[in-house]
C-alpha cells in the first residue's frame, strides 16, 4: 500500500515548513534513505528523508510553499497505484488536490489489484477521516529513531493540537511531540522506554469509536497481521498509564504530579521539584517547568554531588563473577553507527604537529583582561582554524560520494563529552567572528548541551570539527572524521618540553595537534599546508586579531 509522508517536526518551536527544494520529482524511484526534499523551518534548512521504497506518486506541496506540521507533502508506492483515498484525511491545505491529476498521469498504468487489498484501503481511508495518525518526528539530521522517554497522556484522554503528547530521546537531544490534533487518544504504538523508527506510528487521535484496526493493517504490508501484532502494544501502554494515574490524583497525600522526564532533569540539576510550579494538564510539572524554573534560594550542592557516587558500578563481591547489561541510548547507537561508517568507509590519513604555545599563552592573559567572555585556549584554536580553512578551502569541503562539496561558508563543530556519548555542537561563521563572540557562542553551547536543550540548528551544518582533550590531560590522539566533513583536528593538552635551539636548551609550552583527513576529498599535500598555516596562526596569536 502507498506511504504517506508527512511534514515532520523539525524543531520544538515549528508549526510549518516551507519546500526549499525537491530532489525527486513524480515518478522518480525512491529508496529509504534518499532525500527527498529540504525543508526551510523557523531556525534552519534540513533535509527530509521518507524512509519508504517505492515510486514517487504525489507531491503535495510546490516548492517555495509552506505546509504544516504533519501535513502531506507526498506519497510514495508501486507504479500506477491509486493513492487518492489518502488524501481524504483532511490534512491538505487545498493546494495539494489539483496536482494529483498530473501525479496519476505520470506514473505508469495500474495493475489489477486485489479484492481485499481495496476493501482494506477504503476502510482505512474512511477511519482516516475521523482520525490523525501520529508518526515519529524527524527531530535531527541524523536521526533513524526515537525513544519513548514518558507518555503524557494515556488511551481514552481527550487531546488538543497543541498539547504535548510525548518526550522523545533523540541521538543528540530529548524533546517533546506535539500531535496538533484534536480528539482522543485512541492507540499508543510504542509504550515508553521502546523505540520507533523515523515515521513510524506511535499514536492515533480521532473521534472516539474510529475503526483504527483497520488504519494499523493499511499500514503494514500483510494485511490485517500487523494489526493483530501492533493492537497488542498499546496494552502495556494503556495499563502502564494507570500506574501514573495514582500520583497524578494522589496529590492530596503530599505527592508531587510530574512526568518522569521532568523528574529525572529535577534530579540531575538537584532542583527541588515540589518548589515547582507546574503548567501541563492539572499543574502536572513538565519538562519546560524544570527548564524555566529559577530558584529563590542558592540550589543544594549535595544533591548533584551524590549522582555520580549512586551511578558508581557495584562490583562483586572477592571470588564471585558478575556483570551489567546497560541499554544503548538513541545517542550512542548513532555514535556507533556514524562513526563505524566513518572509520571504514573514509580512508582516514593522519598528519601531526607540534605547537610552540608560549606566546598565545601571553596573549591569552592579555586579552582575558579586557574581554568580556573568558576566552579559552580551545576558542583560539577554533578561530585560528577557521582562518586557516579559508585559505585552504579543500579542508573546508564534505565528500557527497560522486562528488566533493567545497563549503563557501566555515561552520565548525567542536565536540562535548556529555553523559550519553559525544555530541559536536556547531559555532556559525567562525571566521566572521571575534574571539570573544566565539567564546561567548561555545559556553552557550556547551550548556545546551550538558542539560539536553540543544536544538537541531545547533549541532548540524558543520564543515570542520575540532575535538580537544587535552584539557583532561590528554597529550596527544587521533580522532574519527566527523561526517560529512573531510577533517577533524585532535587537540592535546600544553606541556613544558625542553627543546634545543642554536645549541642551548630551553623550556618551552607545547601542545600537539593531529589532523585526521578524508583522503578522498584532501591529499596529503594539502592537509600540511593546512596545518602549517593552523601552526603560524597560533604561535603568533596577534595575526589573528589583524
Amino acid at each position: 500500500m502507498a506511504e504517506v509522508i508527512r511534514m515532520p517536526l523539525l524543531s520544538d518551536t515549528m508549526t510549518e515548513g516551507v519546500i526549499a527544494e525537491w530532489h525527486k520529482k513524480v515518478g522518480d524511484t525512491v529508496k529509504a534513505d534518499d532525500v527527498i526534499a529540504e525543508v526551510e523551518t523557523d531556525k534552519a534548512t534540513m533535509e527530509v528523508m521518507g524512509y519508504v521504497e517505492g515510486t514517487l506518486l504525489y507531491i503535495g506541496v510546490e516548492k517555495g510553499k509552506a505546509a504544516k506540521v504533519n501535513e502531506i507533502i507526498a506519497i510514495v508506492g508501486k507504479p500506477g497505484e491509486d493513492y487518492k483515498s489518502l488524501l481524504g484525511g483532511g490534512n491538505n491545505n487545498g493546494q495539494a488536490a489539483p496536482e494529483a491529476k498530473p501525479a496519476a498521469q505520470e506514473a505508469p498504468a495500474p495493475a489489477a489489484a486485489p479484492a481485499a487489498s481495496s476493501a482494506d484501503s477504503a476502510a482505512a481511508a474512511e477511519a482516516l477521516k475521523n482520525a490523525t495518525v501520529i508518526r515519529m518526528p524527524l527531530l535531527s539530521d541524523t536521526m533513524t529513531e526515537g525513544k519513548i522517554v514518558a507518555w503524557n497522556k494515556k488511551v481514552g484522554d481527550t487531546v488538543k493540537s497543541d498539547d504535548v503528547l510525548a518526550e522523545v530521546e533523540t541521538d543528540k537531544a530529548t524533546m517533546e511531540v506535539i500531535g496538533y490534533a484534536d480528539g482522543e487518544l485512541l492507540y499508543v504504538g510504542v509504550k515508553e522506554g521502546d523505540a520507533a523508527k523515523v515515521n513510524g506510528i506511535i499514536a492515533i487521535v480521532g473521534k472516539k469509536g474510529t475503526n483504527v484496526d483497520a488504519i494499523l493493517a493499511a499500514e503494514g504490508t500483510g494485511g490485517a497481521k500487523p494489526a493483530a501484532q501492533a493492537a497488542p502494544t498499546a496494552t502495556p501502554a494503556a495499563s502502564a498509564a494507570p500506574a501514573a494515574t495514582p500520583e497524578a490524583s494522589e496529590s492530596k497525600d503530599g505527592r508531587v504530579k510530574a512526568s518522569p522526564l521532568a523528574k529525572k532533569i529535577a534530579e540531575e540539576k538537584g532542583i527541588d521539584i515540589n518548589k515547582v510550579t507546574g503548567s501541563g494538564d492539572g499543574g502536572r510539572i513538565v519538562k519546560k517547568d524544570i527548564d524555566s524554573y529559577v530558584p529563590s534560594a542558592a540550589p543544594a550542592a549535595a544533591k548533584p554531588g551524590a549522582a555520580p557516587a549512586a551511578k558508581a558500578p557495584a562490583f562483586a563481591p572477592a571470588g564471585q563473577e558478575g556483570y551489567t547489561d546497560v541499554q544503548l541510548s538513541q545517542m550512542r547507537k548513532v555514535i556507533a553507527k556514524r562513526l563505524s561508517e566513518s572509520k571504514f568507509s573514509a580512508p582516514h590519513f593522519y598528519l601531526k604537529v607540534d605547537i610552540n604555545m608560549d606566546k598565545a599563552i601571553e596573549a591569552r592573559k592579555a586579552i582575558n583582561e579586557v574581554s568580556p567572555v573568558k576566552i579559552s585556549f580551545n576558542d583560539m584554536v577554533i578561530k585560528a582554524a577557521a582562518l586557516a580553512l579559508r585559505q585552504h578551502p579543500d579542508v573546508n569541503s564534505s565528500w557527497m560520494g560522486d562528488f566533493i562539496r567545497q563549503n563557501h561558508h566555515i561552520h565548525i563543530g567542536s565536540a562535548v563529552a556529555i553523559e550519553d556519548g559525544l555530541i559536536v555542537p556547531v559555532i556559525r561563521f567562525a571566521d566572521q567572528k571575534s574571539l570573544s563572540q566565539i567564546a561567548g557562542d561555545a559556553k552557550e553551547l556547551y550548556d545546551k548541551a550538558k542539560n539536553k536543550k540543544l536544538q537541531p540548528q545547533d549541532f548540524s551544518g558543520n564543515t570542520f570539527t575540532i575535538s580537544n582533550l587535552g584539557m583532561m590531560g590528554i597529550d596527544e590522539f587521533t580522532a574519527i572524521i566527523n561526517p560529512p566533513d573531510s577533517a577533524i583536528l585532535a587537540v592535546g593538552g600544553i606541556k613544558e618540553t625542553v627543546v634545543s635551539e642554536k645549541g642551548q636548551f630551553k623550556v618551552v609550552n607545547i601542545m600537539k595537534l593531529t589532523l585526521s583527513c578524508d583522503h578522498r576529498s584532501v591529499d596529503g599535500a594539502v592537509g600540511a599546508r593546512f596545518l602549517a598555516t593552523l601552526k603560524s596562526y597560533l604561535e603568533n596569536p596577534v595575526t589573528m586579531l589583524v
